[in-house]
């Protein structure tokens, strides 16, 4: 017989019906909360406690009790990242259908790149196996490329001296002065690449997503290796620069990514 699995913790449920209830209730008083979570005085203060030391309550000078900044900052961020899917899927589609390759959406996350959102192909046979919620660093993939151009000089170099710089294949980029050369090129021609660096026989073109000055993101095309000539890669990067040009065109009118941070 299967043992019954119990939870870690019994002071983290506690605290979850605390934020329930500030959630529900916004400026509460102690007895208040520990009449809404059915608990002790002293067990409800000593957990508030440590939600205030966290940021994840404020408490105010008349002792009133109310959910911090921290878990705002949280929920604000994940509307943001869905405000960004949301807004970029018919043009991602778009550019999916005039070029049959996975699209890819991220964001700049921790110094890396984070999959929001994939779009696959409609006829090809051979697919990325990259999924939403995969990282991938900023010197090597065409994202990453893409958003590392939009950084100060002095931001660039100070990523170059704390990343830690490897080489995932035999193509990869690793010398700094040839990065710092690859992302000049960026900068020139509005789009990044990734021949091979991140993943053997893949290659990928991107372009970031800025709205004033502020990096939003960026998007890629990615395929196999062989699927790529000349032609299709000037194809492929006609088509980025004119849906960079769309997308921040409608976030830049759009109101909820007016006063982004």
């Amino acid at each position: 017989m299967k043992k019954e699995q119990k939870p870690y913790g019994t002071v983290l449920f506690k605290a979850a019906k605390i934020l329930d209830y500030l959630s529900n209730n916004p400026e509460s008083s102690l007895q208040d909360i520990v009449k809404g979570v059915d608990s002790t005085s002293s067990t409800t203060l000593k957990i508030l406690d440590t939600l205030v030391l966290i940021g994840y309550v404020t408490r105010q000078s008349n002792k009133i009790y109310r959910l911090g900044n921290k878990l705002i900052q949280y929920a604000d961020q994940n509307t943001e990242r869905k405000n960004l899917v949301d807004l970029t899927q018919p043009y991602l589609e778009e550019l999916q259908s005039k070029i049959d390759e996975t699209i890819h959406l991220g964001i700049l996350d921790n110094n890396e790149i984070f999959y929001l959102n994939k779009i696959e192909p409609k006829s090809q046979t051979v697919l990325m196996s990259s999924k939403i919620g995969n990282t991938r660093p900023l010197y090597n993939s065409a994202m990453g490329k893409a958003v590392l151009a939009e950084f100060t000089d002095k931001e660039i170099e100070q990523y170059l001296l704390s990343a830690n710089i490897i080489p995932y294949t035999v193509h990869t980029k690793t010398n700094p002065d040839e990065i710092k050369k690859e992302i000049m090129n960026v900068r020139k021609h509005a789009v990044a690449y990734d021949n091979e660096e991140v993943e053997k026989d893949i290659f990928c073109i991107g372009a970031s997503l800025i709205n004033n000055n502020k990096i939003l993101g960026a998007f890629s095309i990615s395929m196999p290796k062989y699927r790529v000539n000349n032609s299709f890669s000037y194809q492929m990067a006609k088509e980025i620069r004119k849906t960079k040009t769309e997308i921040e065109k409608v976030i830049n009118d759009d109101y909820s990514f007016a006063d982004y941070e």
